[in-house]
């Protein structure tokens, strides 16, 4: 596997290497070892899907607060998304920017995300299903949710959703700091 910087300071593209013989494919998609190597999270003791059934639904952009800020590393299994990252660190030398990359599950990429970053997607295929790995436990108490075309973001999102729910619809522009 390959991991691959981005503008976002500890955000990463992972791209396999795929091995294929008579009996079909094989790719190695997560090593605790290489991910421990470039500094990323190697716990991960919770996984989530999402499946969305029609191209052009969003969800996001969602991150949880301190104490429990959670790094995310995110696959399409079937389908196409658009998948962002927003750095919400203050700290960071790239606070306030945002990366996407297309995840698609016929090149079985994946993209990390980094506490501290919210994260969001918007499905370029129907029957869309993305798989998440988490480096920390749900804690609803603490999740929280900034909007999809904050205008401090200025995301460049392919096309307009058609489909959210309305949590994300009515989120709040981000005020700056991390509640």
């Amino acid at each position: 596997m390959k991991l691959l910087p981005t503008a976002i300071t500890g955000a990463m593209v992972v791209e396999v290497d795929a091995h294929m013989d008579e009996r079909g494919l094989f790719a190695r998609t997560f090593c605790a070892d290489v991910f421990g190597a470039h500094g990323l999270a190697t716990h991960f003791p919770q996984c989530n899907t999402s499946q969305n059934p029609q191209r052009g639904t969003l969800r996001g952009l969602h991150y949880q607060a301190a104490p429990k800020e959670e790094a995310k590393l995110v696959r399409a299994t079937r389908g196409r998304a658009f998948d962002v990252a927003v750095d919400l660190r203050p700290a960071s030398d790239s606070y306030l920017q945002w990366v996407s990359v297309e995840l698609d599950a016929d090149r079985r990429n994946a993209f990390y995300i980094p506490a501290g970053c919210a994260h969001g997607f918007l499905t370029l295929s129907d029957d869309c299903e993305i798989f998440y790995m988490m480096s920390e436990s749900h804690a609803p108490d603490l999740g929280r949710s900034v909007r999809w075309d904050d205008p401090a973001f200025s995301i460049d999102w392919p096309s307009p959703p058609l489909i959210m729910n309305e949590r994300d619809a009515m989120c709040e522009d981000y005020k700056g700091v991390l509640p």
